[in-house]
Order: structure tokens, then sequence, then C-alpha cells
């Protein structure tokens, strides 16, 4: 499987001298197969790696000194395989279980630029410190609408994906594939077990998928525990399985602003739920979307409140997982949850590209799911419609309210657009919106 990222390593490899990568990343996303596979065995002669979750005693060779130097001498003795600093690529994985080996980034940066060293993991943003500005840092997230096509083998529908065709014929393949998707999300293990299944009977190609969804939801649980720290394992529990229960309030309808009561017993307000939510936050499980209540104006975050936000799962497959969907539900699209599982993908494919925070709208009844900056600096509305209906009242009132330049509808169906000041997209294309 290929992964868009690896541009931005074959880049990075290409300076003179250059900071290590930091990638970060939830578990299970395929950091390391990026590193690893995607990038290393194409770029270089060997990848010399150190799993310090697989094999904790590698953290003794950085107890006595973080001098680059030093640091690969022990490396070269403890794997028995020599170094060459001009062709081979030095990988710190699960970097997070060793903090002198973060700390090590630093040296690495100013003392041996001229090297190649990669270090990902999954618990970046729950470390006490690490080296900033000493880094290239990375986000990984699950795989994307367009690596999930790439991952199909179908060259001609991938580029008319990147083509943003129009034709009936590709709205009818690309629909097929987005379903699949909805089912799979981008969970690597998943998307895999989707297509190599080829030979297996479709009921046997989705048990393997349920199969990844549950090991890699039972893992994230046991991550509570094992990473939690000074916060509650049960409460970061309560707070992730409580995010697809509130989805029985909506009903098809937009993403709620996140409820804080019911979800933990005494516990009813923002800063009592903070830490839970803000831990699930940083190991990227979940993503938070932010409602504006006024015009929406560049900068958009000064027209944000921290306390008040939508949230979402970080892979759609494993949402689908956590409301109990199968393979057969995104076929006839017959269940209540289609609107937040088509944010949710809106969600997650900007994410994916962009990794900046996303906002919305609401004022006196009305909601718009998205609003964008686009690349002159106005903000578009971007309504979110599950299905093929396409009359969206909400952008009605917020056209009447504030005149925006261009509006933008995602649908269910091939769509078509009126001009260039009102698009309609198939909602497969959502993320040429951060094209704008």
């Amino acid at each position: 499987m290929q992964r868009l990222l690896t541009s931005e390593l074959i880049k990075w490899k290409a300076q003179t001298h250059r900071k290590p990568i930091l990638l970060d990343g939830a578990r299970q996303v395929g950091k390391s197969y990026l590193i690893e596979t995607c990038f290393g065995k194409d770029n270089f002669s060997q990848v010399l790696k150190l799993d310090f979750l697989a094999s904790p005693y590698l953290t003794e060779i950085f107890a006595e000194s973080l001098e680059p130097d030093h640091l690969l001498k022990g490396i070269q003795l403890a794997l028995g395989v020599r170094f060459n600093p001009d062709t081979d690529l030095l990988f710190f994985d699960e970097i997070g279980e060793c903090q002198n080996a973060v700390t090590s980034l630093k040296f690495f940066a100013e003392k041996r630029p001229d090297l190649f060293v990669c270090a990902s993991g999954s618990n970046i943003g729950l470390l006490g410190s690490f080296p900033v500005g000493k880094v290239h840092f990375l986000e990984l997230y699950s795989m994307c609408f367009e690596e999930f096509l790439m991952a199909a083998g179908d060259e001609l529908l991938i580029d008319a994906y990147r083509e943003m065709a129009r034709e009936r014929i590709v709205h009818q393949k690309l629909w097929e594939r987005l379903l699949e998707f909805y089912f799979t999300g981008g969970m690597p293990a998943a998307v895999e077990a989707w297509f190599t299944g080829d030979d297996v009977d479709i009921l046997g190609r989705c048990s393997a998928v349920t199969a990844s969804h549950r090991d890699i939801f039972e893992g994230y649980l046991r991550d509570f525990g094992k990473y939690g720290g000074k916060v509650n394992a049960h409460h970061i529990e309560s707070v992730f399985k409580n995010i697809p229960r509130q989805l029985a309030k909506n009903i098809d309808d937009s993403v709620k602003r996140f409820r804080f009561s019911g979800v933990i017993e005494g516990k009813n307000r923002y800063e009592q739920l903070r830490g839970p939510i803000d831990w699930l936050e940083k190991t990227k499980l979940i993503s938070k979307c932010y409602p504006i209540d006024c015009e929406p104006k560049v900068p958009l975050m000064a027209y944000s409140k921290n306390n008040r936000f939508k949230i979402f799962y970080g892979d759609i497959g494993l949402l689908g997982y956590a409301l109990g969907l199968v393979y057969s539900d995104h076929l006839q699209q017959n269940y209540d949850y289609k609107g937040y599982l088509a944010e949710n993908f809106v969600q997650t494919e900007w994410l994916s590209r962009q990794h900046a925070s996303t906002y919305s709208w609401e004022e006196r009844g009305a909601e718009i799911e998205f609003v964008h900056k686009d690349n002159n600096g106005s903000i578009i509305p971007v309504e979110v419609k599950s299905g093929k209906r396409t009359q969206a009242k909400s952008l009605k009132s917020y056209k009447a309210r504030y005149s925006p330049a261009r509006t933008l509808k995602l649908i269910g169906s091939a769509g078509g657009t009126k001009n260039d000041q009102e698009l309609v997209w198939p909602i497969y294309y959502a993320s040429h919106v951060l094209a704008l």
C-alpha cells in the first residue's frame, strides 16, 4: 500500500542538511510501514530499525551518552550491522518508549545533520518534552480515500478522481468505492484485509475487516490503562465509547456539540472531562471541530471557544464498528447515522491533508457542517448532505446573512455545479475543497 506522505519524506531526503523526522500518529495507522517500507525500502541501501516497544533493552544504548557518534557505535553493535551514513536510514520506532532517544534527536540535528534519521511514535503528544525546533515534525492519519483508491489498484479510476471527473460511469465506480471505504475505513490492516481477500467470498472479507477493527479497538482500550498516566483510564474509555452513543440523539442530522453530562457519573462540565478528552486528542484517536456562532472571519480560531466543540473518531471504519454497522448497512444506506458518518468522512479527509483545526457554523437553529478559508482568505460555507437531497435551508440562511462569495454543497450523488459561486460536488471529492 502506498501513502501520500512518502513524497514529503523524499523531499526531506534530498536536502543537503536535515533535521531528524519525527512522525506522530495514532497506533496502527501505518507509521512504521510508511518509513520502513514505502520510504526506506526504495530510497536506502538498508534501514537500521530500533523498535523500543518490541525490544526495550535498546534503551540501554542511550543511557550513558547522547552524542551521535557514540550512539551509532552502540546501535551497530546491538544490531550487528554496519551503518553507512551515506546510504542508510536510521529509524527509531515507538520512540516515546525511550525519552533519552527523543532527546538525542536534538544532538543528531545539531552535530550530524548529514545523517538520515527518522523516528515515529504513537504517544508523541503525551511526551513531557521533545526537541522543539530540532525535528521535522510530520503527522500521519489513517488512510484517506485517495490512498484507499491507490490500494484498490485501479489507475484509471485514480486519474479520474484526481481530475474530479463527473461522468456517470466515474460516479458509479467512485460511489461504490466510497461505500466500501465507509465500511473498512483507512486503518491499513482493515484495508489490507479487504483487498487481499479477492479470492475470498464477500462474507469472509467482511469478517476479516470486522476482526481487524475489533483488534484495533480493543488494543486502544488496553492502551488507555498503559499510557493514561495521571488520567483515569476508565474515564478515557468512557469518553471514547460515549462519542458514538451520542449519535443516537442526532438521527441523520448535523453533528451536535459534544455534551459533557452523562458521560462520567458526577462530572458534567468541560473542565471535569478535559483530561480524558485532551488525552484522546493528543493520541490522535479523536479530533475536534469548533462551531462558530457569529459571522466566520479570519482568523477562524479567534471566534471559537475551547469548551465548545464537536468530536469525531480518527477513522470512519472504527466509528462504524463502534456503531455496530456492517457492510450491507452501508450499501443500503438505510441507517440513521448517515449524516454523522458523512461529516466524519469530511473531517478525516481534511485532517489527513492539512493537519489543522476545523470549524463549523451554528446560529439561531441554522447549522453549516464546515467553514473553510480558501486560498484567497475568503470563508466558504460547506454543507454536507449524506443523501441525494440537495435542498439546504441552513445554507440559504447563511447566504442571506453574510453574502459569501462562494458556497459549496457536498452531496451523496453525482452532483452538478450551478456556477462558480454555488458549487455542488459529490462528497467523495471532499479533499479537493482544500485546493480552493
